[in-house]
């Protein structure tokens, strides 16, 4: 199994889908020429095989395979449940 695969924290924003929910990833990155913090969200589709994680939990997700045409991320634990 390859060690070095990427892992996300992020915000779950659905989880309508059987097996599957969108996480939002949030980073920060310095502007090249003003030199300003700005936020990037991302979002992606991650596999959640027992349907566990539920809108607003904070998840870790970790690279994998291609499950499907959009989705190569799978669910590797929940950080916090949604409040």
């Amino acid at each position: 199994m390859k060690a070095n695969k990427k892992t996300f924290t992020g915000q779950v924003v659905s989880d309508a889908m059987d097996k599957t929910i969108v996480v939002a990833i949030t980073t920060r990155r310095l502007h090249p020429l003003y030199k300003k913090y700005v936020k990037q969200t991302k979002k992606v589709k991650a596999h959640d095989e027992r349907n566990e994680a539920k809108k607003g939990d904070t998840v870790r997700v970790v690279e994998c395979r291609p499950l499907s045409k959009d989705k190569s991320w799978r669910l590797n634990q929940i950080v916090e449940r949604a409040k």
